[in-house]
C-alpha cells in the first residue's frame, strides 16, 4: 500500500510542478495578482463541488475570528509571494527557499502550539536555516524582491498551516477553506484595476490550466494519504526540485548552481529527518510538519485533511451497513 501512495504522491507533486511552470510563463507578461485573481476565479466552481460534501449543520462565522482572519491574511501573502517568485526567480531556487517551510512550521510550533522540539529536531531546524543562507548566498550575489517574495511565502505559508493546527479542531473545515478563496478574489480584484493587462482566450486557458492542475494534485494526494502513511507522502514533495532542474533547463534555459544545489540538499535532508523525527512515538505531541498535507501556496487548493476525513467516515459508514 505506501508503494502505492508513494506513487501517488509523485504523480501529485509532478503536477504541482507542472501548475509552477505554467504560472512562471504567464508571470513574464502579467502581475501576480492578475493570474490569482482568475485562477481563484475559475477554481470558484471545482472547489465549490468539493465544499458541497460538507454536511456539518451550521453557518459561515468563525468560531475564531481573529485566528481566521490571521490564518487568511497569511495565505494571501503566500499565493502573491510565491506566484511572483515563481515568475521572477528559477524555478530551482524558488522550490529551495520554499522548501524551508517545514523548518519553519516546528519553530512556530513551539509558541502556538505548545510544541517542546528536542535538540534532534532543533538541530535539524538549525542546518536547514543554513541552508537557506547557502541558497540566498547574502554577500555574494545580489539579493532581489524575488528571493525576499520566496522566504516570505514559506515564512507566512508555515504561519497559516500551524494556525490551521491549532483551530481545525473547532473550526469547520467550510470556513478554513473558504475564507482564503473569498479573500484573494476580493483583494486580488482590487488591486486588479492597477495591474491589468488584457488577456487572449490562450492566456485565460493556461490560467484554467493552473486551477485544474491545482484541483487535480490535491485528489492525487487524497489518494496518497488514503494508500500511505503521512511519514512516506510528506518527503514525496521534494521530488519537486527533480521537475524544476528539467522544466527550468528545457523551458528557461536554467541551470542550477553549485551553492542552490547545496543549499537544497542542506534543507532537504533537514526537512526530511523532521519527519522521521515526528513519525517516532513520543516524539512529537502535535506532528505539525506530519499534519501538514496541502500545498499552501496554491490559493485555489482545497484543504486535504477534511476530505481524507469525510471519506473515511463514508468508508466506517459503509462497513457498519454490510455488517
Amino acid at each position: 500500500m505506501n508503494v502505492k501512495g508513494a506513487l501517488f504522491a509523485l504523480l501529485a507533486f509532478a503536477i504541482y510542478a507542472t501548475h509552477d511552470v505554467v504560472i512562471k510563463v504567464l508571470g513574464g507578461t502579467y502581475a501576480p495578482f492578475q493570474i490569482i485573481f482568475f485562477s481563484s476565479l475559475l477554481s470558484f466552481p471545482l472547489v465549490t463541488f468539493m465544499l458541497m460534501q460538507d454536511v456539518t449543520h451550521g453557518n459561515l462565522r468563525p468560531v475564531h475570528p481573529w485566528w481566521t482572519a490571521l490564518r487568511t491574511i497569511c495565505s494571501v501573502i503566500t499565493a502573491m509571494s510565491a506566484f511572483y517568485a515563481f515568475s521572477v526567480l528559477p524555478l530551482a531556487q524558488t522550490y529551495a527557499i520554499l522548501f524551508a517551510q517545514p523548518l519553519l512550521i516546528t519553530l512556530l510550533a513551539i509558541p502556538v502550539l505548545g510544541e517542546k522540539v528536542g535538540i534532534h529536531r532543533g538541530a535539524a531546524v538549525v542546518a536547514g536555516l543554513v541552508g537557506v543562507f547557502v541558497v540566498l548566498r547574502p554577500g555574494d550575489a545580489d539579493l532581489t524582491l524575488g528571493h525576499a517574495a520566496a522566504l516570505g511565502a514559506a515564512v507566512f505559508g508555515a504561519m497559516a498551516s500551524i494556525i490551521v493546527r491549532k483551530i481545525s479542531n473547532e473550526e469547520r473545515s467550510i470556513v478554513l477553506m473558504l475564507y482564503p478563496l473569498a479573500a484573494n478574489f476580493v483583494i486580488m480584484a482590487v488591486i486588479l484595476a492597477f495591474v491589468y493587462e488584457p488577456m487572449p482566450v490562450e492566456d485565460l486557458g493556461l490560467v484554467g490550466v493552473i486551477s485544474a492542475f491545482g484541483f487535480v494534485a490535491g485528489l492525487c494526494l487524497i489518494a496518497a494519504y488514503r494508500n500511505a502513511e503521512a511519514a512516506i507522502v510528506a518527503p514525496m514533495q521534494y521530488s519537486q526540485i527533480i521537475w524544476a532542474a528539467f522544466f527550468g533547463y528545457v523551458f528557461f534555459d536554467e541551470s542550477i548552481d553549485r551553492a542552490t544545489l547545496i543549499g537544497a540538499s542542506i534543507i532537504i535532508l533537514s526537512g526530511i529527518y523532521i519527519v522521521v523525527r515526528e513519525s517516532r512515538g513520543g516524539t512529537s505531541t502535535t506532528t505539525p510538519v506530519l499534519r501538514t498535507r496541502s500545498r499552501g501556496y496554491t490559493p485555489s487548493a482545497f484543504r486535504i485533511g477534511p476530505m481524507l476525513r469525510l471519506l473515511r467516515r463514508r468508508q466506517t459508514a459503509r462497513r457498519a451497513t454490510q455488517s
